[in-house]
């Protein structure tokens, strides 16, 4: 079997015009120190809480960041602290305590309390819950009393922050 002329001359063509072809990394390690760069400069504000598919957070309006903390994640049926499940919140809600003990032996935890702290320190040691926006009051209301109970000075809940806040005095309910 013969090979066509139109062949030949294209592989004499690829032949002639072969050139030795380098990849120059140069200009993509730039690319990619810039974007590295970008990245770390513009993610040091956000803190990431994990969250979970069962939570639904509320909006907020305010402005201030919460600072890092212990997390209380509160499914429509599970609590959790630093990820880990410590009960359900029917659990919860048919205790006739105020004060939740699975939670508060969780927080009273070695880990999370570190080294021995004075009265000061404990009335500045922070804890976010993030809790579902559709939970009961009671259920909120005595997991928050359980944080404090666990000598936790500050409680924040965790929202979602509204795109547009809306000016002081501008909401008139009515």
């Amino acid at each position: 079997m013969s090979t066509s002329r139109r062949a030949i001359r294209m592989a004499q063509h690829h032949a002639r015009h072969k050139a030795d072809t380098e990849l120059n990394l140069i200009p993509l390690i730039d690319i990619l120190s810039t974007l590295v760069s970008f990245l770390l400069v513009y993610s040091t504000e956000v803190e990431v809480i994990q969250n979970s598919k069962g939570i639904e957070i509320p909006m907020s309006i305010a402005q201030t960041a919460p600072k890092e903390s212990v997390v209380v994640m509160i499914t429509k049926t599970d609590l959790f602290v630093q990820g880990e499940r410590v009960g359900s919140v029917q659990q919860v809600k048919d205790s006739p305590e105020p004060i939740v003990a699975p939670l508060r032996d969780a927080l009273k935890r070695p880990l999370l309390v570190g080294q021995a702290m004075t009265e000061k320190d404990l009335a500045q040691r922070e804890i976010t819950i993030m809790a579902d926006k559709t939970l009961p009051y009671e259920v909120l209301k005595k997991v928050m009393s359980t944080c404090t109970d666990a000598d936790y000075g500050k409680v924040s809940l965790a929202v979602i922050q509204k795109e547009k806040p809306v000016a002081p005095g501008a909401f008139r309910p009515g």
